[in-house]
């Protein structure tokens, strides 16, 4: 079905974006060697701007806010904040102080909060709140979210994107439903 092969196709390459900036291998503390990371899906070099970076060694959390901006190649995210909750070491203790900002490499969550945008191409996604679980795969675009490529546009009020079944499904809440407004491609013998 159209609808089912864009949101797939449409969030699959958008919400990649947000997989991309998460698995980065970022690393704030000079004493610890860069790990990598599970996932990759390019080698290109990722940007991360803005006005504050803030990073808890003692949760393994790592903050960027005010006016967030996340690119790699013509991928962008923008946010108000960004959050990346790292996977703490087995057997390693919770001591504050640790020397290790980043306790390992490997990403658990990333969450981009606030006026949360995701662009490449003509394809864009919006919402207030995307979340990545590294782990199981998925990303929750929420906070009227809404994906956009071309003049295509599907609204709900929860958008998931199962990475690993390669599936995307939009949920409407009690009261409200799933909009989508396609436009058919034209095919080269249909052109008007």
């Amino acid at each position: 079905m159209h609808i089912n092969n864009m949101i797939r196709k449409f969030f699959l390459i958008s919400l990649t974006v947000l997989a991309v900036v998460s698995f980065s291998k970022i690393s704030v503390s000079a004493s610890e060697p860069q790990k990598e990371t599970k996932n990759i899906t390019s080698s290109a070099p990722i940007q991360i701007v803005s006005d504050r970076l803030d990073a808890y060694n003692d949760r393994g959390l790592v903050v960027f806010s005010g006016n967030v901006v996340a690119t790699q190649e013509d991928k962008i995210i923008k946010s108000d904040k960004l959050f990346l909750h790292y996977k703490k070491r087995e057997g390693e203790s919770e001591k504050v102080g640790s020397k290790n900002i980043i306790k390992t490499g490997e990403l658990e969550k990333a969450e981009a909060k606030g006026n949360v945008r995701i662009t490449q191409g003509e394809k864009i996604v919006t919402g207030e709140n995307a979340v990545f679980y590294n782990d199981s795969q998925k990303a929750v675009v929420t906070g009227n979210p809404v994906m956009q490529d071309g003049n295509n546009i599907i609204k709900g009020e929860k958008i998931i994107v199962l990475l690993e079944e390669n599936r995307g499904i939009v949920e409407s809440t009690p009261g409200s439903r799933v909009t989508a407004t396609i436009y058919p491609e034209e095919t080269e013998g249909k052109k008007k």
